[in-house]
């Protein structure tokens, strides 16, 4: 089981790296595959999502595609509603998390899917600070509760209605995933929900993993870039469906 976590870290990195997302909306699956509970799923992806968005965020920023500007404010939002996560959680059924769970990767798809191309940046739009907070506080709060960092509805946000160039997009919602994780990993520690060794072993495996997928995303145009991200969310939605459906029956 440990060579296998460490393999699939390596791939959930190279994922997050890819896509700017914290690796929660693919692992959760993958680990409820692997006969985790699916609050045990969530306290490692969030431990994961530590690892690979602070190193994944430290290499975009050296490669010059991460702008903080604005990013800092829906930052300091997503910490806030992801330590609030924490208080939530343990109320919650199981079930009410996966239907959640479906339910913002299809919104994700559709703005993804509907979204243009741009590739000028000054097309960006500006919005108030306060209101770059509340945007981080929402996505903080419910994305944390289904153990995921929430660059997978910031990046739609950002690229569909704000108008930032992919790559960009990307970058900024792999930093969101610093603030939101680390909030979330302090919270559902203090709780005790967090499966350390598992998720120290997930965590380093996609180290490596984050550097491949960087890499990889410089090496392609944006266009080709956002066909991989609705691929990616097709193919978690298929594995959520049918984890919640199908897996189990006779």
């Amino acid at each position: 089981m440990t060579a296998l976590l460490a393999m699939v870290g390596v791939g959930i990195g190279a994922l997050s790296g890819f896509f700017g997302i914290g690796g929660g909306t693919v692992l959760v699956p993958v680990l409820l595959l692997l006969g985790f509970g699916m609050k045990h799923a969530v306290g490692i992806s969030i431990m994961q999502m530590v690892f690979s968005s602070l190193y994944g965020s430290f290499l975009n920023w050296r490669k010059g595609t991460l702008i903080l500007g604005e990013g800092i404010f829906v930052g300091l939002g997503g910490f806030a509603g992801g330590y609030l996560s924490g208080y939530l959680t343990p109320y919650v059924p199981d079930r009410v998390l996966q239907f959640v769970f479906v339910g913002f990767v299809i919104f994700a798809l559709y703005r993804m899917f509907t979204a243009k191309v741009h590739e000028d940046e000054s097309l960006c739009r500006t919005l108030p600070k306060w209101l770059l907070f509340a945007i981080g506080l929402g996505i903080g709060v419910v994305a944390i509760s289904i153990g995921v960092g929430g660059a997978i509805i910031l990046i739609p946000v950002l690229s569909g209605l704000l108008h930032y160039p992919v790559k960009k997009a990307v970058s900024a919602g792999l930093f969101f995933v610093v603030f939101s994780s680390v909030a979330g990993f302090l919270g559902r520690l203090a709780h005790g929900q967090i499966d350390l060794y598992h998720g120290s072993i997930v965590g380093v495996g996609s180290l490596l993993g984050v550097w491949i997928g960087i890499w990889l995303k410089e090496h392609v145009d944006n266009r080709r870039h956002k066909n991989f991200i609705v691929g990616m969310y097709t193919v978690i939605l298929a594995i959520m469906f049918y984890k919640m459906f199908f897996a189990g029956r006779p």
